[in-house]
């Protein structure tokens, strides 16, 4: 059963050199886990797109399969062409495609307004040179106009083209089932694997949270605001919460695990290393 799970690992492209010194340190951390990829994000409008190279080329260099995130959101055909060639000319085959954020103050949004149309171009461009990840969300993207209206984007995404998606994190596993029950039954069959986001920082979850459309459960947000700043408890509830939450997805049959790590090790080793993976 294992052997057919894909656990991952996610990380930013870091802006200083000390993030760059920090980012490397915990990989190699991570790295001892053998993951299938690690993946890197891209910033809203290809704000870090530089950077989203560079991590990539070095992860690569490290003998690693590396996974760059590409939004397509402010962009047009020509620049995403260009993106997609030089990852091409580099070796890369895995790609984590996605519409991305409007940023702030940007006028028009470019040649692509949603996320199946940069999957399509993908394969029109490239046919199967890259397995294409895309996003789900169990819990509704927050600019979905229904529930049922999120769950039609997310199948004309895999009607695009893509091979498997990965989720935005979640609390509630009950929302991740519900999820894939019903996407089974518009006929996906592609892997659909959660995301875990470990739980260091309440304040900072709760800002992530209220921007992604994530929900942090009523009961679990008034325990972590009742710590305060008290980070040793918060972080001990939360590795007991995430931990449980993976072995239910796990038990529940998942197909692996996506960790958002916000480039630190240690709380997701603890996860790793307490579920026996």
């Amino acid at each position: 059963m294992s052997q057919n799970r894909t656990f991952s690992f996610e990380f930013f492209p870091p802006k200083t050199p000390e993030g760059v010194a920090k980012l490397r340190t915990t990989r190699q951390q991570l790295a001892q886990f053998k993951p299938e990829f690690f993946s890197v994000t891209f910033g809203a409008g290809g704000t870090t797109r530089d950077g989203t190279l560079a991590a990539v080329l070095e992860i690569q260099g490290e003998g690693h399969a590396a996974a760059p995130h590409l939004s397509c959101i402010g962009s047009t055909r020509d620049s995403i062409g260009a993106i997609l060639q030089e990852y091409r000319n580099h070796g890369i085959r895995h790609i984590v495609a996605l519409r991305g954020d409007i940023p702030s103050g940007m006028v028009g949004i470019g040649e692509f307004r949603y996320a199946n149309e940069l999957v399509a171009f993908i394969r029109e461009t490239h046919g199967d040179w890259f397995h294409i990840e895309v996003a789900a969300y169990p819990e509704y993207h927050p600019q979905a106009t229904s529930a049922a209206a999120d769950i039609d984007n997310f199948v004309r995404k895999v009607e695009a083209g893509a091979d498997s998606a990965i989720t935005q994190y979640f609390y509630n596993a009950d929302a991740y089932f519900h999820f894939v029950d019903a996407v089974r039954a518009k006929g996906v069959t592609i892997p659909i694997v959660p995301g875990l986001m470990p739980i260091a920082n309440f304040s900072q979850l709760a800002r992530f949270s209220d921007a992604c459309g994530a929900e942090i459960p009523r009961w679990l947000r008034l325990k972590l605001q009742a710590y305060g700043d008290d980070i040793a408890s918060i972080r001990a509830l939360g590795l007991d919460v995430v931990t449980e939450l993976g072995d239910k997805l796990l038990s529940g049959g998942a197909p692996g695990l996506h960790f958002y790590t916000l480039n630190q090790a240690g709380l997701v080793s603890t996860v790793w290393q307490r579920l026996g993976l």
